[in-house]
């Protein structure tokens, strides 16, 4: 018998059968319906040799230096901080908007003073700030979140802003300088050798079994353990007995071209006509030199694996509908972006993985054996 079955070997669950096999010495069997491990941060070799993201583009930023420190353990980095244009107009400018973006855009000359003012003037009121266009049309105003944003947003999420939570457009700032990263943290770097790497390098413990295209559901009856660890979709845990929660999902379009660069930067939005939101070009990620080079198209759907789940007061309702019955199950713990429906970033999976580890030491006597690793717990 397992001490503890995990179910997904993303973050949530990689992390979690690390610090369950070194500083417990306890048995994990790690499950995955997917032929890999690493979940949607998994990258891989194409056939030109160009290291890509088979599910869209994960750039890895956080201010947690104790995130940092527990990662750093299983990989080296390569600086990087991301750059992302939109294009818009026939131009391609900087996202998050800043003084570069208003200036090209209407071929202006605004100090950050000035473009404060110009921000000013078109902003518009808004008593209760509720949803994702409440927020953007109370900044910016309305001509730029209809250049900017409305339309991504309707492609990604497959609604209007004005249907989804202030959470989604929450986390895009604005700026009056001429700072062009999207991100602001403290940390902006890529593991070195790959996320793939780190992955395997986490795993790699003796206690520690995995089992690849395996689906839960089909062997739970067959399958002994003690404890469980679940990260899928918390409404499928239940059978979907309550009802489905929606998910959005994406669909790839993997592409090598016969040329050195195809875009100045990593990321290029399309928030206007295109069918696909954004187009990714790895090289820019991965610092590697190709004569070829290698592409994502992105293309939002409502069809294939839950990506996102979709941030709408009815869905967070019916989400808490299925947390009370989680909250009910011994011995299960649900973690990650699917079982607790909520979208987070790498590093706060990470972040939330650790905690529930810390929240296990303290519920749950280890067993007798000594940890078989001297890995310091870093939260």
């Amino acid at each position: 018998m397992f001490d503890w079955l995990i179910v997904g070997a993303g973050f949530a669950g990689s992390v979690l059968a690390e610090r369950i096999a070194s500083q417990r010495s306890e048995s994990v069997l790690l499950i995955d319906r997917r032929s890999h491990i690493g979940g949607n941060a998994y990258d891989c070799y194409n056939e030109a040799g160009i290291l890509i993201h088979r599910y869209g583009p994960h750039i890895f930023h956080t201010n947690a230096q104790s995130i940092v420190d527990y990662l750093s353990q299983f990989t080296s980095w390569r600086p990087y901080e991301h750059r992302v244009l939109a294009f818009v107009d026939g131009k391609l400018l900087p996202i998050p908007i800043n003084l570069d973006t208003i200036n090209h855009l209407y071929g202006l000359e605004l100090s950050p003073a000035e473009l404060e003012e110009f921000f000013a003037s078109r902003r518009e009121t808004v008593g209760e700030i509720r949803t994702a266009e409440d927020v953007v049309v109370s900044t910016v105003g309305r001509e730029l979140y209809e250049k900017f944003f409305r339309g991504y947003t309707r492609k990604q999420w497959g609604v209007d802003p004005s249907q989804l939570s202030k959470s989604v457009t929450a986390r895009v700032p604005t700026r009056t300088n001429r700072d062009d990263r999207y991100f602001g943290d403290s940390f902006q770097q890529m593991p070195a050798g790959g996320y793939t790497r780190m992955f395997e390098r986490m795993l790699d413990h003796p206690n520690v079994k995995i089992m690849l295209q395996t689906d839960y559901r089909e062997v739970r009856e067959r399958i002994p353990f003690r404890r469980l660890i679940y990260t899928g979709p918390i409404d499928e845990f239940f059978d979907w007995k309550l009802g489905r929660l929606p998910y959005r999902s994406l669909r790839f379009e993997h592409v090598t071209l016969e040329c050195e660069q195809f875009q100045p930067v990593a990321v290029v939005n399309y928030p206007q006509t295109e069918a696909y939101t954004r187009i990714t070009e790895y090289k820019h990620l991965t610092g590697q030199r190709n004569i070829r080079t290698s592409l994502t198209y992105e293309y939002p759907t409502d069809i294939g694996d839950p990506y996102y789940p979709v941030p709408r007061p009815k869905n967070e309702a019916l989400y808490k509908q299925y947390e009370a019955l989680a909250d009910n199950c011994p011995d299960v713990w649900f973690v990650g972006r699917l079982a607790t429906y909520r979208y987070y970033n790498m590093d706060q999976v990470v972040g939330q993985a650790l905690a529930t580890f810390a929240r296990i030491q303290k519920t749950i006597p280890a067993s007798d054996r000594a940890p078989q690793s001297a890995l310091a717990m870093p939260v």
